[in-house]
């Protein structure tokens, strides 16, 4: 074929349809169709024309509102990461680390933030870095769902203090919605969703208000839930975990505009 027919090479971009049948959203024919049907955008335009072309590598694309990667050697993986594992791709102390849940990949894969070594749950590994940055920064508030099992008698009393607002050393903090799972034998099993990125943030409320942290487990992460994935074990996000996690990261990209600590629960 003659490279300067191939729409792939051609200056004026790639057939719209050819990528996204390439994304995997859909047949060319089907994906023609969407675009008659008014479904497509192009960084945030609506497109209606069947021979438009984009450039893969710049233009932002989404399908009824929904974003897509157009780049396919992104990927993206859960893992339910176990206790006594620390969130790093190499422990100078020689703890072990994520290495071992990432080697069988041919992508060299990173973590999106962190939970620190004594915490287990839903932990978001990719080589897609500018999301990476999006979602860990601190002032992007990606919503994270907990579940921690805390000394003590929790009572409705500090459920209501958790949501109204407690003092921490570095300033105020409250959690967006708290709930009380069940109480027995002197513990308590508490659900909470927080929006903060700051540094052991569940572990230091639930101390300040009386209930010291015993196991602590984090069950969701923006759009994404640990469902009943394994500890230790890991798998690809679905079509539509990640087209929602795209459009949460591009509709809030804006707020981290620079780099920042990642958090550490």
């Amino acid at each position: 074929m003659n490279a300067a027919n191939d729409d792939a090479t051609a200056p004026e971009g790639v057939r719209l349809q050819k990528v996204l049948a390439a994304a995997g959203v859909a047949s060319r024919r089907v994906v023609e169709q969407y675009i008659v049907e008014g479904r497509i955008r192009v960084n945030g335009q609506t497109v209606t024309e069947l021979g438009r072309r984009i450039d893969p590598e710049r233009d932002l694309v989404d399908v009824d509102g929904t974003a897509v990667q157009l780049d396919v050697s992104k990927r993206y993986v859960m893992l339910n990461k176990p206790t006594g594992v620390v969130s790093s791709m190499r422990d100078e102390s020689g703890r072990p680390d994520l290495r071992r849940f990432t080697k069988d990949y041919e992508e060299r894969l990173y973590n999106v933030g962190r939970l620190d070594a004594e915490t287990s749950g839903l932990l978001l590994l990719t080589n897609d870095g500018e999301l990476a940055h999006v979602l860990a920064h601190p002032s992007f508030g990606v919503t994270k769902v907990y579940i921690a099992k805390v000394d003590g008698t929790v009572t409705a009393q500090t459920i209501s203090t958790l949501t109204r607002g407690i003092e921490l050393e570095d300033g105020p903090i409250a959690a967006d919605k708290a709930r009380l799972l069940d109480t027995s034998r002197g513990s308590s099993l508490v659900e909470l969703t927080l929006h903060s990125g700051r540094n052991r943030i569940v572990r230091r409320m639930m101390a300040a208000v009386g209930h010291p942290v015993t196991e602590l487990v984090r069950r969701q992460f923006g759009p994404l839930h640990l469902g009943t994935l394994p500890a230790g074990k890991t798998r690809d996000l679905s079509k539509i975990e990640l087209g929602a996690l795209l459009t949460l990261a591009r509709r809030e990209s804006g707020v981290a505009a620079a780099p920042g600590d990642q958090e550490n629960v």
